[in-house]
Parts: structure tokens; sequence; C-alpha cells
């Protein structure tokens, strides 16, 4: 179910949600239930932003460059656990748990995100970075 919510905006206020609402091609009401859903989240959830990219708004992990797709598809790979995570990024072992709560909370985003990275080809990728170039490495070569 969903609820209107009434709210005064001065001009410019909304010349700027209307600015920043057609960037997006969104309604600037859709714009408004986004922000306030991503402030929400922020509020709610310990070293987590909301940022723009490349694919649209994310959820970032604080103090970093890393998206919290990202920190739980490297998570998954330790089973999930916190403290192998926090030692893998070089970061607190809260740092770590703040990815996981996050995603305790909303796997189905997270979970897209990280099968859309797993269908990113190196074919796809050599589409949108021309110089990318793939390079293999065996094991045995680097013992």
């Amino acid at each position: 179910m969903s609820h209107v919510v009434s709210m005064r905006l001065q001009d410019r206020q909304m010349s700027r949600l209307q600015r920043y609402a057609r960037s997006l091609g969104k309604t600037p009401g859709e714009v408004s239930a986004m922000l306030i859903e991503e402030q929400m989240r922020e509020a709610d959830f310990a070293f987590i932003e909301f940022r723009a990219s490349p694919i649209g708004r994310q959820a970032y992990m604080k103090g970093s460059r890393l998206a919290v797709w990202w920190v739980v598809h490297v998570a998954q790979e330790y089973e999930m656990d916190a403290v192998l995570l926090a030692a893998h990024f070089q970061r607190p072992e809260v740092w770590a748990k703040a990815a996981l709560n996050y995603y305790e909370v909303f796997p189905t985003e997270i979970d897209l995100a990280i099968a859309d990275h797993r269908a990113t080809d190196f074919e796809m990728l050599k589409r949108s970075l021309p110089a990318a170039q793939r390079m293999e490495i065996s094991l045995e070569d680097a013992e």
C-alpha cells in the first residue's frame, strides 16, 4: 500500500527536484520517494550511503569505493564470515558486519546486482572498453 504525503518546497527546491527527476527519467514524486527511502536506509544501517553510479543509484560502503553488492560478493567466497571479510578488505569487523546486515534486509537488491555482474562477459566488456585485454594466470605459474 502506498500513501500520499504532502510537503511544501520553496521554488528553488522544486526547480532542483524537477531537474534531478528529469535527469533520472522519473517524476518528482518518484525521486522524492527514492531519496526518502535512501536517507532512511542510511539512518538505519551503519557505514551505508547511496551514490550515483554508471548503472544507477546504489548502496556503497562509507569511506570506500566499494558497492555493498561487491562486498557481499566477496563475503560469499568466505562463507559470509565477517572476520575473514574484514581481513580481506583490511577494514574493521564492524564495517564488514554492516554490509552483511544490509544484505540480510535487502537480499534481492544485492543478489540481482551480483547476478548482473556475473552475467557480464568479456566480449560485452570489450564493447564498452575497447582497450580491455584478457589476461589468464595459471595457479601453477604462480608457484
